[in-house]
């Protein structure tokens, strides 16, 4: 019962996503029919909202959806990897101490990203107020707001790959005890797309001086 409440919760929670993405777009497009049919669509230009906002607030919030993101996604993994073995472990004790295993590796993801943000942060240099709108200050401002956004989703995703993953080891160990290692090795390498992101964002920022 405790692993179907589970996934119940989890496919609520997507489906929440969904309508909220929904209801957002939807809103997007009404503001832009409203904008066209009012003839003051040319109020909108993409380039002017990129040169207006200051380049180290585009630093910062990367920095900010790099540690939140990859928090967000280890903590979803933990959740969905943590009820399915608590459940699991009711009638198989033996299960627990070796699937905390993938809590660790759910908790590695949200450590990713905290490196991450100190490798930016250890980029933002004090800069004068006459440089603040130079081209190399955009630069670094779009190079660690991409690095990081780019980071976050990587590690969100992988911390609810692991985390899935991680609950069917669970409940798989719990059935058969030879299939631990098997669904394992999946995990592993579900738990490689977040170094992926790490490796992305560290090329992408890797010429910000």
């Amino acid at each position: 019962m405790g692993v179907y409440s589970t996934s119940n919760s989890a496919g609520g929670l997507l489906s929440a996503l969904g309508l909220y993405s929904y209801f957002f777009i939807k809103a997007l497009m009404l503001l832009g029919l409203y904008m066209l049919l009012t003839g003051s669509g040319e109020q909108f230009s993409v380039g002017n909202f990129l040169m207006s906002v200051s380049p180290h607030m585009w630093s910062l919030l990367g920095i900010a959806l790099c540690v939140g993101l990859s928090v967000g996604g280890a903590a979803w993994g933990i959740f969905v990897t943590g009820a399915s073995l608590v459940g699991a472990g009711v009638h198989a004790p033996r299960i627990v101490t070796k699937n905390l295993i993938s809590i660790i590796f759910c908790e590695v993801v949200a450590i990713y990203g905290l490196i991450m943000a100190i490798v930016f942060s250890a980029k933002l240099n004090n800069v004068q107020d006459a440089s603040i709108t130079s081209s190399e200050a955009y630069y670094k401002g779009f190079a660690l707001f991409w690095a990081g956004l780019t980071t976050g989703f990587c590690n969100l995703v992988c911390g609810v790959s692991v985390g899935i993953t991680g609950s069917s080891a669970a409940l798989a160990d719990a059935q058969d005890g030879q299939l631990f290692v098997k669904v394992l090795v999946i995990e592993i390498f579900g738990s490689i797309v977040g170094l992926f992101g790490l490796i992305v964002g560290l090329l992408v920022s890797g010429k910000v001086a």
